[in-house]
């Protein structure tokens, strides 16, 4: 299993791709800049939301924690990317 900082590092990095990919759709003209804004807000608030959640694992139940916090950070990075998708 990967150390939490390795963990915070990825969360990070993927919340950066989904910014840029987010940035690339809104030099569109035909992007919503206001839905483009949204979605941003939104990626760092997940950002924010699961470097917390990492930095107070649950004592006693780690791998339980760690197995739900990578199924609820797949489902809301598959979210947004389908957000960013809607965009076009």
């Amino acid at each position: 299993m990967a150390s939490r900082k390795e963990l915070k590092k990825n969360v990070s990095y993927i919340a950066g791709e989904l910014l840029a990919e987010c940035l690339m759709n809104s030099i569109s003209e035909t992007a919503d800049k206001k839905k483009t804004d949204e979605i941003m807000a939104q990626i760092l608030a997940m950002q924010d939301e699961f470097i917390s959640r990492l930095s107070h694992t649950e004592p006693g139940n780690v791998k339980g924690f760690y197995k739900k916090f990578r199924s609820d950070f797949n489902a809301k990075v598959n979210e947004i990317i389908d957000a960013i998708k809607a965009l076009n």
